[in-house]
């Protein structure tokens, strides 16, 4: 059991050092062909972390035959956009909440309002449809509303890419870089190479990746170990483990006052969450969406009006704001172990 405690820690600190080294890559792209800090969190971070969630329910889907698969494969489906929309938020909160603390920030979060406004509204809307219209329309909807999924998100990078943005703030120098300048001396140049750039970022997201892996088998060893039921675990813990640690860039992002990066982070992999793998789900699955699953995306709903009624309202985003997403997710929990 020390043994897994031990590699439970392990993973967890590959998977904050490998999103330092994801984040400061996604910078240094950024700073090179000077995309907006919009563009930066919702569109390259954003996409570039939410693949390997995207990954899962496909493989489960097309690799694994058999209706059991399906389920899991919409189970994955629905439960990235809950867990970006309640515990992910959370994090930003808490880190906010901790650096406060700490004297390192303010508690406050600065982020361009139109920017996290948008990716909001995309979200609420294409996610409301994707889970509603169906229960509504049956498989009659399925392929029009698949197109127009498909054709939201197209629209909402575009709008990301033209819409006002700041250029990026201050940023570490890339850390690959570093050694090689140090290497080539003054030869070295100022500006790191695309493809040294480039090495760094899938590096580092593989490595993220596999980090994830390590915490997950840690921590389903460690709770079947103290009686945990194996559905809770699969319903509550594997999806913690498996969406939140690529979002360790938005806690790196807060802490160091980047909190239009940090949230961007998340509010755009909700976007992508619910168009693209939400259209796998509506052609090859039955899409029914009841229960515990359709609780979930309620859930997801809750929390994503919640943020955009204090943007109209408050004109900003408050930690606290974030942080009451997290006891969304706390609710769901008890709602599941107590039904």
């Amino acid at each position: 059991m020390i043994v897994r405690f031990a590699l439970l820690l392990f993973g967890l600190l590959v998977i904050l050092v490998a999103a330092e080294f994801f984040t400061n890559g996604i910078e240094t792209i950024g700073r090179r062909f000077s995309f907006s800090q919009a563009v930066v969190g919702s569109l390259l971070a954003a996409v570039g972390t939410a693949l390997p969630e995207t990954i899962l329910p496909i493989v489960a889907i097309f690799m694994y035959g058999g209706h059991s698969a399906k389920e899991i494969g919409v189970g994955a489906i629905l439960g990235a956009p809950f867990m970006l929309s309640t515990l992910a938020f959370f994090l930003v909160g808490l880190t906010a909440l901790v650096a406060a603390i700490g004297r390192k920030r303010k508690f406050e979060l600065r982020v361009e309002l139109h920017s996290v406004k948008r990716d909001v509204s995309f979200f609420l809307i294409m996610y409301s449809t994707a889970v509603l219209l169906p229960i509504v329309a049956g498989r009659t909807s399925t392929v029009p509303l698949t197109i127009a999924l498909l054709a939201g998100y197209s629209l909402y990078a575009w709008m990301t890419f033209r819409g006002e943005s700041g250029g990026l703030e201050h940023a570490d120098e890339m850390y690959f870089w570093k050694p090689v300048k140090w290497l080539r001396g003054s030869a070295g140049g100022d500006s790191p190479p695309l493809g040294l750039i480039l090495l760094q970022v899938f590096i580092s997201l593989a490595i993220m990746v596999e980090g994830a892996h390590i915490f997950v088998r840690s921590l389903e060893a460690v709770s079947l170990k103290f009686g945990m039921d194996p559905l809770l675990f699969a319903l509550l813990l594997a999806p913690v483990a498996t969406e939140l640690p690529e979002k360790f860039n938005s806690v790196t992002w807060t802490w160091k006052g980047r909190d239009t990066l940090a949230v961007g982070n998340i509010t755009g992999a909700m976007v992508f969450q619910s168009t693209f793998p939400v259209s796998v789900g509506l052609i090859f699955t039955d899409w029914k969406i009841t229960g515990m699953a359709l609780l979930s995306a309620l859930i997801a709903i809750t929390s994503s009006l919640v943020l955009l009624a204090t943007i109209l309202i408050n004109k900003r985003v408050t930690p606290i704001t974030m942080l009451f997403s997290g006891g969304l997710y706390l609710l769901y929990a008890l709602v599941l172990i107590f039904r």
